[in-house]
């Protein structure tokens, strides 16, 4: 510890000799941010046409490694969830600026363009599109449901 206000700091504090490149310094992404299902007071950041129902921090990473970009996945849940189930679990820090400042990527120079990409991306995704059509399939075979009935609770 070179100066002695270095050592006072709390750990977590922002610091400026942080570069770009370190995690610390990447943005995160909660799947709150862009669920349609949120309000801003929710924590939703962008407008409900952009947004998809309930996403996953697996599919938020999905897109963003496949859109080029380096990301992690850290295990916490957002402050504003009101459900600690583990579905809502999970945060992605992603890396959007170079050390000298400059966007990684040029389509995504802010936080913004990256929470637009991850609304217009996530429902074309196979795990998506898949659902919607394997739902309806299952939920017309239900012949052999009601042969247990009375068996439950004891």
């Amino acid at each position: 510890m070179a100066s002695s206000a270095a050592g006072a700091a709390p750990l977590l504090s922002w610091s400026p000799d942080k570069k770009h490149s370190d995690r610390e310094r990447w943005i995160c992404i909660y799947p709150a941010y862009i669920n349609s299902k949120k309000t801003i007071a929710q924590g939703r950041k962008i407008t409900k046409e952009k947004c998809v129902e309930n996403p996953t921090h697996q599919e938020i990473r999905d897109v963003l490694v496949a859109a080029g970009l380096k990301v992690g996945v850290e295990n916490k849940l957002y402050s504003r969830e009101r459900s600690k189930e583990l579905l809502y679990r999970g945060r992605i820090r992603v890396q959007i600026k170079n050390d000298d400042g400059t966007p990684c990527d040029s389509k995504f120079p802010t936080r913004e363009s990256v929470l637009y990409h991850l609304g217009d991306m996530i429902p074309k995704l196979k795990t998506r599109q898949t659902k919607s059509g394997g739902e309806q399939s299952q939920s017309g075979g239900g012949g052999g449901k009601g042969k247990n009935k009375g068996k439950g609770r004891r």
